[in-house]
């Protein structure tokens, strides 16, 4: 009897490290999509070894932002939108129509992005790429366990990504003792830089990808918080390291003075790293980046509306399904809406400063927190950051609303 106990329990603590390492899985690959792959070859080609810095005080800024918002989701027990309706009536509403539209807004570029992937790999046009990779991610929500499918994904295509990513920056040979100089010293600081990698890395849907999806697996109370912590961080490191490769990999190519293609950035890095090779690499990455997104997205933007009402509860799975068809067929028919992308780009720029305040604020709210207490350090931290995403999201509305009406 005791042996069988004892089983049982190997067996939830195995199941437990799965989900939470899924969790952080899912927020680190909703990060890395095509956007995140072409701001860094980008931002690194302009700021060269100093993008080090701008790496490592983003980092520091995510793992502010992250572990304080999964630490009050796991307390509370609550999703993000519920938390927001706490706090101020109908504050979860707007929240959650933010949210829901940035995420399907940018599933679009995530759908062509895994077609371009498919085209970079195998030579498909990037339309029946796109739809291929839509029906895949589609398969991973109908299948019975749709939760630890989709952290499996996220795990495999998380690790595939490190491994080619380590691979192109060693090919490269890049001055690694001047990046890490200029990370801690650096020649030139770009805040736009900062504010961009924050709000790609943690903004949006991404903020809550891996909280809420350890609440759907029940992992949840004060008693998970060690785990939870570590979770949320361990997402931030994924992300990290995936980052300071492609950085260094791009270095390396930007210091032999190679010329980068304007058009596709990151493939041209690729290309010119390691030849046709390379450029097949490029798309194993950029697919299992896009691919990855389009699951996030569309799984964390549909936990948004998910306790509106029990019929989305009871169908979520076919509405996560619904709602990346309809990012499909947009990109097959449409392409992609850039001024819809543009309007959005600016509003996501908010999401982190309003939903990190508001989580803030429920920390210290007895009848969503209880008797917990919030450790100080991450109150100053996360208000510091909400303060400055907040400055420099309005800045980038007001940057952003004109170019809407040219």
């Amino acid at each position: 009897m005791g042996e069988n106990k004892l089983g049982v329990s190997e067996v939830k603590q195995k199941t437990t490290r799965s989900v939470l390492l899924g969790a952080a899985f899912l927020m680190a690959t909703s990060s890395i999509g095509p956007g995140f792959l072409t701001q860094t070859t980008v931002f690194t080609q302009q700021l060269a070894a100093s993008f080090g810095f701008v790496i490592l005080i983003s980092l520091i800024l995510d793992i502010f932002a992250q572990v304080n918002v999964w630490r009050i989701i796991a307390v509370s027990g609550l999703r993000g939108q519920e938390i927001a309706n706490k706090v101020i009536p109908g504050l979860g509403v707007v929240l959650a129509i933010l949210i829901v539209m940035g995420g399907l807004a940018f599933n679009i570029g995530n759908v062509a992005g895994a077609g371009l992937g498919l085209n970079a790999m195998l030579g498909l046009d990037p339309i029946k790429g796109a739809i291929i990779s839509a029906l895949f991610a589609i398969f991973i929500f109908v299948v019975k366990e749709a939760g630890k499918a989709m952290d499996r994904v996220a795990q495999i295509a998380g690790f595939v990504m490190m491994l080619l990513m380590m691979y192109v920056a060693i090919s490269t040979s890049p001055p690694v003792g001047e990046a890490i100089v200029n990370t801690f010293k650096p020649e030139q600081i770009s805040i736009f830089a900062i504010v961009t990698l924050v709000g790609g890395t943690v903004g949006g849907y991404i903020t809550f990808a891996g909280g809420h999806r350890l609440l759907d697996a029940g992992v949840k109370g004060v008693e998970s918080l060690p785990e939870v912590t570590k979770s949320s961080v361990t997402g931030i490191l994924v992300t990290g390291i995936m980052r300071v490769a492609l950085f260094l990999a791009v270095l390396g190519v930007v210091s032999q003075g190679l010329a980068i293609d304007p058009d596709n950035p990151p493939a041209s890095v690729f290309q010119l790293a390691a030849g046709d090779i390379g450029y097949r690499m490029f798309g194993v990455i950029m697919w299992a980046a896009a691919i990855t997104s389009v699951v996030g997205a569309a799984y964390t933007s549909v936990s948004f509306i998910r306790s509106f009402s029990p019929v989305i509860e009871k169908y979520h799975n076919w509405i996560i399904i619904l709602f990346i068809v309809i990012s499909t067929l947009t990109f097959a028919f449409v392409g992609r809406p850039v001024t819809v992308l543009l309007l959005v780009g600016a509003l996501n720029a908010l999401i982190l400063p309003l939903a990190l305040g508001t989580l803030l604020i429920a920390a210290y709210k007895k009848n969503i927190v209880g008797d917990y207490k919030h450790p100080i350090w991450l109150t100053i931290g996360g208000g510091i950051v909400t303060v400055v995403m907040g400055v420099l999201g309005i800045m980038t509305l007001i940057e952003q609303i004109p170019l809407l009406f040219k």
